[in-house]
């Protein structure tokens, strides 16, 4: 009976020596793996110094801008020219900033709807439904910069960067001043006065609101504001503002409408109205 419990011992011993030395050999692997494995670091495409290297300009605009001839982007919106290339808009303005936009959503516990930053549709076809993939991106710069962009693709990635590329083609600048008469303090801090849009049965309603007051619009449209550079804002909404792609629309219209109005130069002093960047 000893001599069977020594022999059980002994087997049992071989066999952790066995398992000891199998998980050594595949830790040492796998360390040999992790270090010989190269980390593959995806590079920024809208940097200048990347744009500088491999753009290829197609249009007069961009070849004038990456020759020099042209060094800021008010140069662009003074001469009423058109952009046709992004990269035109990330060689001039460097810190510009995008924002994906909750224009999406499905059904939620209930009855509630979760918000989403995608909005998928269907279409019947005789080889069965095609889907599509729709995105709204904001790009700005919070200095006085704004664009949108509303794009469809197959997948998710193309989608939202296809709407990041047509925001920037369709940039421009806003106005901004202190129109508020409870603070009249002539900084761009809000807008110089009241505008309003209408984008389906969305209909907006901007204010400038006085120091302090902070942004008084939905946590969807405070993305808006952030990029533009407004800090103190009143809104007004009336109409089916669920359907939020016309919502966003129109609040991005009302802006558009600031710079059709003509002001005095007597108004623009008191207001301490800015069109654009701030130099």
């Amino acid at each position: 009976m000893v001599e069977e419990g020594k022999t059980e011992n002994k087997n049992t011993t071989a066999n952790t020596q066995q398992v000891d030395r199998r998980t050594s050999h595949t830790n040492n692997n796998f360390n040999r793996r992790r270090d010989n494995r190269k980390t593959f670091k995806k590079e920024d495409t809208n940097t200048k110094e990347y744009i500088e290297k491999n753009w290829i300009p197609k249009t007069e605009l961009g070849r004038k801008v990456l020759n020099g001839e042209i060094t800021k982007i008010e140069d662009i919106f003074d001469q009423g020219l058109i952009i046709r290339e992004p990269e035109i808009v990330n060689y001039l303005v460097a810190d510009m900033k995008e924002e994906v936009m909750f224009i999406g959503g499905h059904g939620g516990k209930g009855g509630s709807k979760k918000r989403t930053p995608i909005r998928f549709t269907n279409k019947m076809h005789r080889a069965g439904r095609k889907r599509n993939i729709h995105a709204m991106v904001v790009v700005g710069n919070g200095n006085g910069l704004l664009g949108i962009g509303y794009e469809r693709a197959n997948n998710v990635p193309s989608t939202i960067t296809k709407a990041a590329r047509s925001a920037r083609l369709n940039i421009f600048p806003i106005r901004r001043g202190c129109g508020s008469w409870e603070c009249k303090c002539g900084t761009i801090h809000s807008i110089p006065f009241k505008t309003s849009a209408k984008v389906g049965s969305s209909q907006v309603q901007l204010m400038p609101a006085p120091k302090g007051t902070g942004l008084a619009v939905s946590d969807e449209i405070k993305k808006i504001m952030k990029l533009a550079g407004i800090k103190d804002i009143w809104a007004k909404s009336r109409g089916n503002t669920n359907t939020r792609c016309n919502f966003i629309r129109a609040i991005m219209s009302s802006f558009m409408k600031l710079n059709e109005v003509k002001i005095d130069k007597e108004v623009t002093k008191s207001v301490g109205l800015i069109e654009g960047v701030k130099k």
